[in-house]
């Protein structure tokens, strides 16, 4: 089996394939404290409850947009799985065109989603990840990575109006029912969430009036399926777009 591993700034996500077929997935939180030993043991108690055993692993990928864990997550590959993992970094083999002034400053992330992405519904894509940091990803008809957009996430956004107020509380992210509301928690929850709404599909609509292309819209993160529900502009969420893309990755370093 293939273990694909995704390091985020709030979540590290995880699965195992059996050729194109995801078997198992987690997410856990990302602790820039723990060792590899730390996440060694945590991953294998992950695989016991689901059935797993660390020697039906034989080969391991990795993208990461912590630079701290990379280290610790590749020696606890070597120590635990007896694998050398393979890194979504500067080498490897994308079998995309990245028309980026510096190819080098894109996040692994942003790479792995676009190649999953164009895999599974061609092109043009625009892709959104809604993480701690929201991105814009274009992608042109020939899969070619075009640039893209950054943006502060949603929870990102809660938690500095949170912390930059003495009297606003730390709110759960879901959309009230009205735009007009009558409490403190409901006006904040309408203006975060319809207001990133509002964002999104402002962004969308200037990427397509600007190229001229009238792209697909692919959305993937942790709350990306709330979104989705209020916005006018998203096509399809995909949870595994990034495991997908790893996987894709993978395949196309093997075959070369």
């Amino acid at each position: 089996m293939l273990l694909v591993i995704d390091i985020g700034n709030s979540n590290i996500v995880m699965g195992t394939y059996e050729g194109k077929k995801l078997m198992k997935h987690w997410r856990i939180s990302t602790d820039r404290q723990k060792t590899g030993d730390e996440y060694g043991m945590l991953i294998n108690d992950l695989f016991r409850y689901q059935g797993v055993h660390i020697s039906d692993i034989h080969n391991i990928i990795i993208s990461s947009v912590v630079p701290p864990l990379v280290v610790p997550m590749v020696k606890m590959c070597e120590r635990y799985f007896h694998i050398h993992p393979l890194l979504v970094g500067p080498g490897i083999k994308t079998g995309i065109r990245l028309n980026y002034e510096n190819p080098r400053a894109i996040g692994a992330d942003r790479i792995v989603n676009v190649v999953g992405a164009y895999e599974q519904f061609g092109g043009p894509l625009i892709v959104i990840d809604i993480g701690t940091a929201t991105t814009f990803d274009v992608v042109a008809e020939n899969g070619d990575f075009l640039g893209g957009v950054i943006a502060p996430g949603i929870g990102t956004s809660a938690d500095a109006l949170f912390n930059s107020t003495a009297k606003l509380p730390r709110i759960e992210l879901v959309p009230p029912k009205s735009i007009v509301c009558r409490n403190t928690v409901q006006g904040m929850q309408a203006g975060i969430i319809f207001g990133y709404v509002g964002q999104i599909d402002e962004i969308v609509r200037r990427i397509r009036l600007e190229t001229g292309m009238d792209m697909k819209v692919i959305a993937t993160g942790g709350l990306a399926r709330m979104i989705a529900k209020e916005s006018k502009t998203i096509d399809k969420v995909d949870h595994f777009l990034t495991l997908t893309g790893l996987r894709v990755l993978f395949e196309r370093n093997q075959q070369e």
